[in-house]
C-alpha cells in the first residue's frame, strides 16, 4: 500500500505487530484513545479527520490473517510514537540545551559585558561563537519541548510538524548555527596565525570577516529554510534523503567542512612551527592562541563521526543503523556548542576575572542602588523634620512676640495712670 506520508502507515505497522507478538504492543490502541481526547497542540483539516475516520473503520472491520506491506515505512527519523526515541537519548538531548543555553549565555556576559574585559580580534570571535551555539541549544530545546508536547502520539502531528514554519526555522537555526560557528573558528584560526606572525588584523578586516561568516551561513541555510517540506522529524536536510536537491546540498556541505577544518589545520601547523622559534608577544595572547586551539582538537574530533556517518550514507554503506546515525546527529553534532563554552569557562584564567569582576560589578551595582533607595527615603524623613522644628521655632518666636506687646501695653497703661493722678 502506498501512502503520501510515513506516519499514515503507523496503524498498519501497528496491526503487524499486534499479530506477531500475540498482543505485546508497543502502540496499543488504548493510547491512541487517550492521545486523541486530549487536545491537540496543533489545527487539523477535514483531510485529517476523515483520514483518523478510515483509521478507525480500518481498525474496526476483520481483516484476514495476512501480513500488509505500507510504504513509506516509519522509522527512527520519522517516528510513530515518540520523536525522541529511548530515554536516553531524550536525556540527553535536555541536558545539552541547558548546558548550551547556559554556558554560552556565561561566555557572552563575561567578553561583552565584564568592565575587565577587553574585546580584542580573538576575544570578539570567541564572543560570536558563544552566542551562535547559542543557537544550537534552542533547537535541541525546541525538538525536546515537541518531544514533550506529543510524547506517545508523535504520529497524529508528524505531518503538520513537518511541512509547518516552525521545523523549517529550527532547521534554519540548526544549519546555521553549526555553519556559522565553524567559519568563525576558521576566521579565528587565521586570525592567530597572522597575529603570531606579526601582521595584526585591522578592525575593519575583522568587521569584514565577521560579516562575510555570518552572511555565508544564512545563504547556505536557506535550502532548508525554503524548502516546502522537511525530510525528516528533526528538520535537517539530511543525505539519506530520496530527493536529488538535498543530496547534492548534503554532498557540497559535507566537502566544504571538510576544507574548513583543512584549512584551519593547516593555519595552526604553521603556526605551531613559528611558535617553537619566537616566543608569544604577551601572556593573553598566548592564553587565547592556546584556547583556540583547544576549540579546534574538540570540533575537529567530533566533527569526525558525523562526516563518516554522512559519507558512508552518501555512498550507501552499511556503516550504521538507523538508531545510531540518529544518535549521533542529535547527540554528538550539537556537542561542540556545549564543550565550546566550557573549555572557555573552566581552562581560561581570563574567563574566572572576568566573571568574578562581572559578579562583583553587579554586586556593587546592586548594594548602590538599594544606598540610595535608603538614602532617598532618608533625606524625606530629614526635610519632614527639618519643616517641623521651623514651625516650632515660628510658633514660639509668634508667641514671645504676643507675650512682648502685651507686657508695653501694661507699661504704657502704668504710664497713663500716674501721669492723671498728678
Amino acid at each position: 500500500m502506498e501512502l503520501p506520508y510515513a506516519f499514515q502507515c503507523c496503524a498498519f505497522i501497528s496491526c503487524e505487530k499486534r499479530e506477531g507478538e500475540g498482543g505485546g504492543l508497543s502502540w496499543e490502541r488504548e493510547e491512541v484513545a487517550d492521545s486523541s481526547s486530549r487536545d491537540p497542540p496543533f489545527h487539523f483539516s477535514q483531510v485529517d479527520q476523515d483520514w483518523d475516520d478510515f483509521l478507525m473503520e480500518f481498525e474496526d472491520e476483520p481483516k484476514p490473517q495476512h501480513s500488509v506491506h505500507c510504504s513509506p515505512t516509519p522509522g527512527p527519523f520519522r517516528p510513530c510514537i515518540r520523536l525522541l526515541g529511548s530515554w536516553m537519548i531524550r536525556g540527553g538531548v535536555w541536558l545539552m540545551a541547558g548546558i548550551s543555553l547556559v554556558a554560552n549565555g556565561l561566555v557572552v556576559f563575561s567578553v561583552f559585558f565584564s568592565p575587565a574585559s577587553m574585546v580584542t580580534p580573538p576575544k570578539l570571535l570567541i564572543g560570536l561563537l558563544a552566542l551562535v551555539n547559542g543557537l544550537m541549544g534552542i533547537w535541541s530545546g525546541w525538538l525536546a519541548a515537541v518531544d514533550a508536547w506529543t510524547f506517545g502520539s508523535f504520529w497524529r502531528y508528524g505531518v503538520k510538524w513537518e511541512s509547518g514554519f516552525l521545523c523549517r526555522l529550527s532547521g534554519f537555526l540548526c544549519v546555521f548555527a553549526s555553519q556559522t560557528g565553524l567559519f568563525l573558528l576558521t576566521v579565528a584560526a587565521l586570525e592567530r596565525c597572522l597575529s603570531s606572525a606579526g601582521h595584526s588584523s585591522s578592525p575593519l578586516f575583522m568587521r569584514l570577516s565577521i560579516c562575510l561568516c555570518f552572511l555565508l551561513g544564512f545563504i547556505i541555510t536557506l535550502p532548508p529554510l525554503m524548502a516546502g517540506h522537511s525530510s525528516s522529524s528533526f528538520c535537517l536536510p539530511l543525505p539519506s534523503s530520496s530527493s536529488s536537491s538535498f543530496l547534492a546540498f548534503s554532498v557540497s556541505l559535507v566537502l566544504f567542512d571538510s576544507l574548513c577544518f583543512l584549512v584551519m589545520t593547516l593555519a595552526y601547523t604553521r603556526l605551531y612551527c613559528r611558535t617553537t622559534k619566537a616566543s608569544p608577544n604577551s601572556d593573553d595572547e598566548a592564553v587565547l592562541t592556546r584556547h583556540v586551539a583547544w576549540l579546534l582538537f574538540s570540533d575537529c574530533v567530533l566533527y569526525l563521526p558525523v562526516a563518516f556517518l554522512s559519507f558512508s550514507s552518501l555512498l550507501r554503506l552499511p556503516a550504521a543503523g538507523p538508531e545510531a546515525a540518529k544518535g549521533v546527529l542529535l547527540l554528538v553534532a550539537p556537542l561542540p556548542a556545549c564543550v565550546n563554552p566550557l573549555l572557555y569557562l573552566l581552562f581560561n584564567p581570563l574567563a574566572r576575572g572576568e566573571l568574578s569582576s562581572l559578579a562583583a560589578h553587579t554586586c556593587v551595582g546592586a548594594v548602590r542602588s538599594k544606598l540610595q533607595r535608603r538614602g532617598a527615603t532618608g533625606g524625606q524623613q530629614l526635610d519632614s523634620t527639618y519643616d517641623e522644628d521651623a514651625e516650632k521655632q515660628s510658633c514660639d518666636s509668634t508667641q514671645a512676640l504676643v507675650v512682648v506687646e502685651d507686657v508695653k501695653e501694661e507699661e504704657e497703661q502704668q504710664s497713663v495712670l500716674v501721669a492723671h493722678h498728678r
